[in-house]
């Protein structure tokens, strides 16, 4: 590791940096060097080569840049971390119990946290490099950037057995954001891992989707499940995802180390109340207007209506609700065959053995060979509970 002297200067930028990140609403701020990811590459390699990413396909492809952040910009020689708390006021897993209703995960509760934590740090980094007279480039989330080692490097927390950052002040409820600068700027200590034995946040895991601590299987996580994939709900999650129509929580819910954050009165991005827990009926008659009206600024409009309403159908197929069977049964007519699908699922579990045959018998065949699985499924497994 190259050591690198650094001017008075850069300690007077450091104090500026500091007093402006709190003006603008930032939790927590830290510096590492480009060059001190160490084994966070071969990590991710790990990751990669094992296929957990899923089709997640752009990870692989920009792997090295992932990897060396000099890779992504050559002149970069200090990397700011940024934190922004978006700690819930109230238990999320509260609304897991209300089956009627939908779980969306809390930082999709907010407006999208790409155009509010990129805003700030624009706003940070100009001046910033107003100040230094050095180039700056700012990144949150959309760029090959590893934003969690990154922050752990800085001291902002550590890597938790959940793979999400954690922080003594602030639990695991932080949305990180960089600046790549060319100052040169002193560099703070990591942070040491405080998980201890703890491993409350792999036991609660409802798909099972950690290995081994500090290991992700990607495509058993209910938050890739629901966000990144573009198909079917898999029939083995189906079940386990519960309310859940957008991401999941559980995982960063549970660490011990949020009643620090809960206890803290520092302001933090406000969620919005109709998202708490909202009735699952509520979104099963939208068509893709009032999807887009409804959660205009909300992370959620990226995956469209088809993917949240396949979510939201599971959702309701879990629910054990009979008053959802009707707006179940219009969806097996929606023009797109992954809704179609995921509402066969879900009328087969709303509604009597005995109706659900009628529908069988009364339906057209479908054109898609997806949605014809669904309704042999449907049939198979109401036979089978006739045994």
């Amino acid at each position: 590791m190259t050591r690198r002297s650094v001017s008075a200067n850069a300690h007077q930028l450091r104090a500026f940096l500091d007093t402006d990140a709190e003006r603008l609403g930032f939790a927590a701020l830290g510096v590492t060097w480009p060059d001190r990811l160490g084994d966070a590459g071969p990590r991710l390699s790990r990751f990669l080569d094992l296929g957990r990413h899923g089709s997640m396909s752009w990870m692989a492809d920009t792997r090295a840049r992932r990897a060396d952040p000099a890779a992504l910009w050559p002149d970069v020689r200090s990397v700011v971390m940024l934190a922004m708390n978006y700690g819930p006021e109230e238990d999320p897993l509260e609304s897991l119990t209300q089956r009627s209703n939908a779980t969306i995960s809390v930082y999709a509760r907010n407006r999208d946290y790409h155009d509010v934590v990129k805003g700030k740090l624009k706003e940070l980094a100009d001046r910033f490099a107003a100040r230094s007279g050095s180039d700056v480039k700012v990144f949150v989330d959309t760029a090959p950037v590893m934003e969690k080692p990154l922050a752990a490097l800085a001291g902002l927390g550590w890597q938790g057995k959940h793979t999400n950052l954690v922080s003594r002040s602030h639990g695991s409820w932080l949305f990180l954001g960089a600046i790549f600068t060319a100052a040169e700027i002193a560099p703070d200590a990591p942070e040491e891992d405080r998980c201890g034995s703890c491993q409350a946040c792999l036991d609660i895991c409802p798909t099972d989707a950690f290995p081994a601590p500090y290991q992700l299987d990607a495509r058993r996580c209910i938050s890739y499940l629901t966000i990144e994939n573009t198909g079917p709900i898999p029939v083995e999650f189906r079940t386990a995802m519960g309310n859940r129509v957008y991401g999941c929580d559980d995982c960063l819910a549970v660490c011990p180390w949020n009643k620090f954050a809960r206890m803290s009165g520092e302001a933090r991005l406000k969620a919005r109340h109709d998202l708490a827990a909202p009735p699952l009926e509520s979104f099963l008659g939208m068509d893709d207007a009032a999807f887009r009206a409804f959660f205009a600024g909300s992370p959620v409009k990226r995956i469209g209506r088809e993917r949240f309403l396949r979510n939201v159908l599971i959702a309701a197929g879990n629910s054990a609700d009979p008053a959802l069977a009707e707006p179940c049964r219009h969806l097996t007519r929606d023009p797109s065959a992954l809704i179609r699908g995921a509402a066969v699922w879900a009328l087969s579990l709303l509604l009597p053995i005995e109706e659900m045959a009628l529908a069988w018998r009364g339906r057209e065949p479908d054109s898609e060979d997806m949605v014809e699985a669904e309704w042999r499924l449907a049939l198979a497994e109401q036979k089978d509970k006739q045994r």
